[in-house]
């Protein structure tokens, strides 16, 4: 079984990057904005979708930036392979989404198994050490190199 994630990184003006600092089933992680590739959906609708969704967003593809090529089962039930693509995007809206201050600067409600929020990381301080995720730390090296 395969499950297909669509991902995409945003680099502000003042060269920060965004990540999504995420709750789910009792961890901590953070990743990159992004989700789940729907029955019938393209990968580029998947990505516009997920940031409208998650954040209210409006975004354009710029760039494919990487699909990963490696074996890697998913950290959430052990079974699936993950493959996950990844596009630079750029906004296309005005950016209003809360950001947090610092990672996981979140409540998490009695009986809630999700809760998510977005900062941004500054370019310096960026690098596969700032995301949870085997492929995530991948691509950030990858990010760090091509921009």
């Amino acid at each position: 079984m395969f499950n297909v994630r669509v991902y995409g990184i945003m680099i502000n003006e003042q060269k920060q990057v965004l990540v999504s600092d995420e709750y789910i089933r009792g961890g901590y992680y953070t990743k990159f904005p992004g989700g789940g590739l729907e029955f019938g959906e393209g990968t580029l609708e998947c990505i516009i979708r997920e940031w409208q969704e998650e954040l209210s967003q409006q975004v354009e593809v710029v760039e494919h930036i990487y699909t990963t090529d490696f074996f890697q089962i998913s950290a959430f039930d052990g079974t699936t392979q993950i493959i996950s693509i990844y596009y630079l995007v750029k906004p296309i809206s005005p950016f209003t989404a809360p950001i947090l201050n610092q990672p996981f600067d979140f409540e998490i409600p009695e009986g809630v198994t999700e809760v998510e929020g977005v900062r941004w990381i500054n370019w310096d301080e960026f690098n596969a050490a700032t995301v949870t995720l085997p492929i995530d730390k991948v691509v950030a090296d990858l990010v760090k190199v091509k921009y």
